[in-house]
C-alpha cells in the first residue's frame, strides 16, 4: 500500500515490508568466506558475518575497477594473480586517524619521552632516539609525533632521532609520504602546537602541509605486521593504536609478544582507547590509559 509522504512524494505505508535492492554483483557465501580467509592469512584481518556489507561494498569498486562481472571471477584473479593482494588487502583496511588522536598519549610522550631525551642528549645511552608508529595510516600519526620531538628540540640537526612509519595499505602511505592535508585536519591540534602547521595553495587548492625538517626524520614503509619485521634495533616507543581491533585474541596475543620484544628496556607502548592487551604480560606493565611500560 502507497500513501502520499509530506511535498506530494509517494512513501511505503508503515506496514509494507521493506526490499533490499538488487546487488550489482553476486555475492555468495562462499564468496564471503573465501575473501575473509584471504584476509585472515595475508594480513591478520578478522572479518565478523556484520562486515559482509563492508566487505561486498568496498570490494565492489576494484571489480568495476577490472571490468569484472561477479566475485567468484575475483577470487579466481586474486588466485592467479599474486600482486592483486595488496589491492584486495588496500580496499578492505579501515583507515582513520587524525591529528593529536587520544592526545593524553602525545602529553605522556612529550613528558616522559621527548623532554628527557632533549636534556640528555649527548650523555651516555640516550645518543639517540627511535620511534615506531605502526598502521601509522595517511601519516597524521607520526607527523604529530614529530611535531612533539620538534617543540622540545627546536631542531633535528646534528640529533639522531628517527621515526619509522609503516602500514599495510600502500594508497594511504603514498597520500602519508606528501604531507599535504586538507586544513579542517588541524582543527584539534592543541594551540602549542598550530604554529609547525604550514598553509599553502597547491593545485589551486589550500592545503595544510607538513615542512621538509618534519618530515626528514619520518621513513614511511610497507609493512605487514604479520610477516617476519626487516629491522634488528629496539624502539623507545611503539604507537599502535586502532589497529588490533581488527585481530582476533590469537594474533594480537603474539603481536604484542613481538612488540614487547622489540622495546627498549623501559621504553614505552601506546595502544588504541577500545584495546587492551589479552590478560597480563610479563615484559609490560600498564601505566596509564592504554600505556604500557617495558619493564627494566
Amino acid at each position: 500500500m502507497f500513501r502520499k509522504a509530506p511535498g506530494g512524494a509517494t512513501a511505503l505505508a508503515a506496514s509494507e515490508p521493506l526490499v533490499a535492492p538488487p546487488r550489482e554483483f553476486d555475492f555468495s557465501d562462499d564468496d564471503f568466506r573465501a575473501l575473509i580467509k584471504l584476509a585472515y592469512e595475508h594480513a591478520g584481518i578478522a572479518l565478523s558475518e556484520s562486515k559482509r556489507n563492508l566487505v561486498y561494498s568496498r570490494l565492489s569498486r576494484r571489480l568495476r575497477t577490472l571490468k569484472m562481472g561477479s566475485f567468484r571471477e575475483y577470487r579466481e584473479f586474486l588466485l592467479s594473480e599474486a600482486s592483486e593482494i595488496e589491492n584486495f588487502i588496500n580496499s578492505i583496511s579501515t583507515n582513520h586517524t587524525k591529528f593529536f588522536r587520544e592526545d593524553h598519549h602525545f602529553d605522556h610522550f612529550r613528558a616522559r619521552v621527548a623532554v628527557p631525551f632533549s636534556q640528555s642528549v649527548g650523555s651516555a645511552g640516550r645518543a639517540s632516539l627511535r620511534v615506531w608508529s605502526a598502521g601509522c595510516s595517511s601519516g597524521e600519526e607520526p607527523y604529530t609525533i614529530s611535531v612533539v620531538l620538534k617543540r622540545e628540540l627546536r631542531s633535528f640537526i646534528n640529533r639522531d632521532v628517527k621515526i619509522l612509519a609503516t602500514d599495510i595499505d600502500t594508497d594511504v602511505l603514498n597520500r602519508a609520504s606528501r604531507g599535504e592535508f586538507a586544513p579542517n585536519t588541524i582543527d584539534d591540534v592543541p594551540k602549542p602546537y598550530l604554529s609547525f602547521f604550514k598553509h599553502a595553495t597547491i593545485d589551486g587548492k589550500e592545503k595544510v602541509v607538513i615542512d621538509d625538517d618534519l618530515r626528514s626524520i619520518i621513513a614511511f614503509r610497507r609493512l605487514n605486521l604479520m610477516d617476519p619485521w626487516p629491522f634488528r634495533g629496539l624502539f623507545d616507543a611503539i604507537f599502535c593504536r586502532n589497529v588490533m581491533i581488527y585481530f582476533d585474541g590469537p594474533t594480537k596475543a603474539n603481536l604484542i609478544e613481538r612488540f614487547a620484544n622489540q622495546i627498549k628496556p623501559g621504553g614505552w607502548l601506546y595502544i588504541g582507547h577500545s584495546e587492551s592487551l589479552t590478560g597480563t604480560h610479563p615484559q609490560l606493565r600498564a601505566v596509564g590509559r592504554t600505556i604500557y611500560r617495558r619493564s627494566e
